[in-house]
């Protein structure tokens, strides 16, 4: 999948002092900024409402049918606005497998306000909310719940944000409270921007000659070992655009000014926060 050009309407912005704003077409989602000395230092964030998922409401029939959903979400999203989506090249893949505490420690339940560990070269590992999380008893929570149960129960969508060493759910906050609710890791596709077309080709043909090269020295070799170079070499081709770029951070014009009137701003508002 290919981005749009310009920049991103879904997008982080910097300002000295370790400040970052994210946001959405002109809306401030979140602020956050990094407190501490040494390579483990705590991210403060507080989040100010507002976001808009770019995928249509899902629809039970639709959770019930064979979709392929990391098909679908493509689709939704290349006819999207609000996305993290710019020039570049994209992969959407489905997870179903996360360390554990992925989805239990490191998942942000709190609202407003929240903080990510940022360990010494493990960074954070875990899951950021852009919405307040709907109780596990609310209608709508026990309507996915049941397709949860069922194994119908459509993916949430994350997108994979480099600095943080974390994720950040752009649809499916009440399937995440569904499937946690119910002892279940959430299904999961995730968003991530990929080397470009002429990286990754440069790469498969590295790859390429460096195999061709390795068959001919096995031409005499038992058929069994040349399939499993083979294997090898397909599996290595085949995971070649999942290495993602470095998440684009833009500066926030205005620099920490900015960033200050609008966190006195959320203060005021959310004064306990």
């Amino acid at each position: 999948m290919h981005g749009r050009p310009g920049p991103a309407a879904l997008r982080w912005e910097r300002a000295d002092g370790r400040r970052l704003l994210l946001r959405q077409g002109e809306q401030p989602l979140l602020l956050g900024r990094s407190v501490g000395t040494g390579c483990c230092p705590d991210f403060h964030l507080h989040r100010l409402g507002g976001y808009r998922s770019p995928l249509p409401p899902l629809r039970s029939a639709d959770q019930r049918s064979p979709l392929d959903w990391t098909h679908q979400y493509t689709r939704w999203l290349e006819e999207a606005d609000a996305t993290p989506l710019r020039d570049g090249r994209w992969e959407l893949a489905l997870r179903t497998g996360f360390p554990p505490c992925v989805w239990t420690a490191d998942f942000v339940r709190d609202w407003p306000g929240g903080r990510l560990e940022l360990y010494c070269g493990g960074g954070w590992n875990g899951v950021l909310p852009l919405r307040r999380l709907s109780a596990p008893d609310a209608g709508r929570v026990k309507a996915y719940r049941k397709h949860a149960r069922e194994g119908t129960l459509a993916p949430v969508l994350l997108w994979w944000v480099t600095f943080l060493d974390g994720f950040v759910i752009l649809d499916g906050h009440d399937r995440a409270v569904a499937a946690l609710a119910e002892g279940r890791t959430p299904p999961s596709v995730v968003l991530g921007q990929v080397p470009d077309d002429k990286v990754w080709r440069e790469a498969a043909e590295r790859f390429t000659h460096d195999h061709e090269h390795r068959m001919g020295d096995l031409a005499t070799r038992p058929a069994r070992q040349r399939a499993a170079l083979e294997r090898g070499y397909a599996e290595t081709i085949a995971s070649l655009p999942y290495a993602v770029e470095p998440t684009t951070v833009q500066a926030l014009p205005g620099g920490a000014a900015t960033w200050e009137a609008l966190a006195a701003r959320a203060m005021f508002q959310c004064p306990r926060d």
